[in-house]
């Protein structure tokens, strides 16, 4: 019968990270692993990577205050591909 953890085992002698899963359902490493038998084990999943969204504003002011439209993605926003937070937003020129 093969143990309940040999993936994991395989995994963690190749050098990659394990973590075990607290009874609050949170993912922690864990560099020396016992294998217990009532524990969830799993490889760390790899991150991802961040990615942008740009948004346009389209409206540029002349000298008689009427607004003229054009396209132009001219604001980027760069978020976490992990956690999908907002890491940071540019005014590009």
């Amino acid at each position: 019968m093969k143990q309940p953890h040999y993936e994991c085992i395989v995994a963690w002698a190749e050098g990659k990270t394990i973590q075990f899963e607290s009874v609050h359902g949170n993912w922690f490493d864990v560099p020396h692993p016992i294998w217990d038998r009532w524990v969830n084990y799993r490889v760390k999943p790899e991150s991802r990577p961040d990615f942008s969204t740009y948004l346009t504003v389209s409206y540029k002011f002349t000298g008689n205050q009427t607004p003229l439209r054009y396209a132009s993605d001219n604001v980027k926003f760069t978020y976490d591909g992990d956690t999908w937070q907002l890491k940071s937003a540019e005014v590009l020129k």
